[in-house]
């Protein structure tokens, strides 16, 4: 019997995380401080964690290989990281046109979402339990140093974007590049990148990319929902006791709730400083230009899926959900 699991008491244990974000960084970095400050206490301190950002353990993109191979514990990242390696990973981390936060959730926790989810990693030789962590709800979708009105404004372009999203700009003739958030501005800044986009309001003021570019464009068609995710080395997760398993499960629920909540409570007070403060122009992308988004969406999916079987077994389930969904969602809720 693993240590720890059984009748027996629980043992403290001492876990180490790699964090994809500084614990500095407004709600992303927050979410793990809550998370692992909720789990501690709930354990009555036989969970114990240390957090290290980006770099001091490992690069933000080395963490899923970090944890897979017990060189660390855990791990806090998003699944959009690893689109290099397993084509269908960004699909649980946020999805161009895709659901909101209640709806994604929907499909996470209450269907198939989180089964396909640990199958990716199963199936991929990964030795890691995931656990989805936190939730943000709509990112915004670029600053740019110039105003952007037609498809032909963005051809040349050298911009940071994140998860599948980057597939579409790059059809749109952007040279998209990941980078981590610590490097966003300093690439601003040498020209390595002329336009970025990171997250919501909160956040990008941190990372004071309203310094060098004054154009932010809304809605953020290519993450209206995004998610985080704890991973866990598969035998550290086998060797805790069931009630430290539970515990660390529902200090995810709440963080998810936590992240959700403060989210939706920050972002006005942001804008109005941009704009009122700072110079920043906050823009709404055109329907025309949201077409040609769309559009460019819907060839990037076909080509996943005709390349990745796993990638279309995930898309059909998901597209399969928001179907049905479909029936409640478009009838349910006032519009905006």
């Amino acid at each position: 019997m693993p240590e720890g699991q059984g009748g027996a008491s629980p043992v403290t244990r001492n876990l180490k995380i790699a964090s994809s974000y500084p614990v500095n960084v407004p709600v992303l970095g927050e979410n793990i401080e809550y998370l692992t400050q909720r789990a501690s206490e709930a354990s009555m301190g036989t969970l114990k964690f240390r957090i290290f950002n980006p770099g001091e353990l490992v690069g933000t993109l080395e963490i899923l290989d970090a944890v897979s191979s017990g060189k660390v514990e855990m791990g806090y990242s998003a699944a959009g990281f690893w689109k290099g390696k397993l084509p269908a990973a960004p699909l649980f981390a946020t999805v161009p046109f895709g659901p909101d936060a209640t709806e994604y959730l929907a499909w996470l926790l209450a269907g198939d979402g989180m089964a396909l989810y640990q199958e990716m990693y199963d199936r991929a030789g990964y030795e890691v339990k995931v656990l989805l962590c936190a939730m943000i709800p709509p990112e915004t979708s670029g600053w740019f140093a110039d105003p952007i009105h037609t498809p032909e404004d963005l051809k040349g372009l050298k911009m940071r974007f994140y998860g599948l999203g980057g597939n579409v700009m790059n059809k749109l003739g952007v040279a998209v590049s990941l980078i981590p958030g610590a490097e966003v501005y300093q690439d601003l800044e040498k020209g390595v990148i002329n336009a970025t986009e990171y997250s919501m309001p909160v956040i990008d003021e941190k990372l004071e990319i309203y310094k060098l570019v004054k154009y932010n464009y809304f809605p953020g068609w290519h993450q209206q929902a995004t998610t985080f995710e704890l991973l866990v080395h598969k035998k550290v997760w086998e060797s805790l006791h069931p009630t430290q398993q539970l515990i660390l499960e529902m200090a995810c629920r709440d963080t998810i709730v936590q992240s959700l909540a403060t989210s939706e409570a920050r972002q006005a007070d942001v804008m109005l400083r941009n704009r009122n403060e700072r110079g920043v122009e906050i823009m709404d992308w055109s329907p025309e230009m949201l077409d040609t988004f769309r559009a460019a969406w819907e060839e990037v999916v076909e080509e996943e899926k005709s390349s990745d079987p796993f990638f279309a077994k995930v898309w059909d389930n998901f597209s399969a959900f928001r179907e049905k969904y479909r029936i409640w969602g478009s009838r349910a809720y006032l519009p905006r």
